[in-house]
């Protein structure tokens, strides 16, 4: 994997954990649910912010400066928006952009002291997952992959290869014809 992938990637998932687990928060704390597809669009839209943040190295101080942006955003847009819930089913075709489809709006009022310290609890585990994550994840690819090789090898047919002969193989051309043949090249013209 290239540097730019895996800070693509590392991106990706902070955006998306982060705005998963700052929705979450926000329900747990008393909220309205966020509606999943602006759960999607923000992680989506952040991608590119986590990447500018998070760099080429990451750090524990990027990851968490990533985490505090994304879930600040997400924060501010759902209020914006005015907290479109999740309660009601999308359906029919439409050509226009409504955002009373996401669901009904709830008062955005300013958050309290609960609310607070669930996203700042939501901040920290995400942190936490992030930075410990990539190493997890890393640890149960390199166990499947060694679970797999050990089933490969277990599958494969084991045979005996046959010995080497122990005796030299017979010359093919006497010895009295090689001596008589000269390594000279082409015959000279007379």
């Amino acid at each position: 994997m290239t540097t730019r992938q895996l800070r693509l990637l590392r991106a990706a998932s902070a955006s998306s954990v982060a705005t998963l687990l700052a929705g979450v928060s926000h329900t747990v704390a008393g909220g309205a649910a966020p509606h999943p597809l602006l759960l999607l669009a923000m992680a989506v839209l952040l991608i590119p912010f986590a990447a500018l943040l998070i760099g080429v190295r990451a750090s524990r101080v990027r990851v968490a400066a990533t985490v505090v942006v994304s879930q600040s955003a997400f924060h501010v847009v759902f209020q914006l928006l005015g907290a479109p819930t999740g309660t009601t089913v999308l359906s029919g075709h439409q050509h226009h952009l409504d955002l009373s489809i996401l669901g009904p709006v709830s008062s955005a009022a300013a958050p309290d002291a609960a609310m607070l310290l669930a996203h700042l609890a939501a901040a920290i585990l995400t942190v936490g997952v992030l930075w410990h994550g990539e190493a997890t994840v890393r640890a149960i690819a390199g166990w499947v992959q060694g679970r797999l090789r050990r089933a490969v090898s277990v599958l494969q047919a084991r045979y005996e290869r046959p010995a080497l002969p122990v005796a030299p193989l017979p010359l093919l051309v006497s010895a009295a014809l090689s001596s008589s043949v000269s390594r000279r090249g082409p015959p000279s013209v007379a």
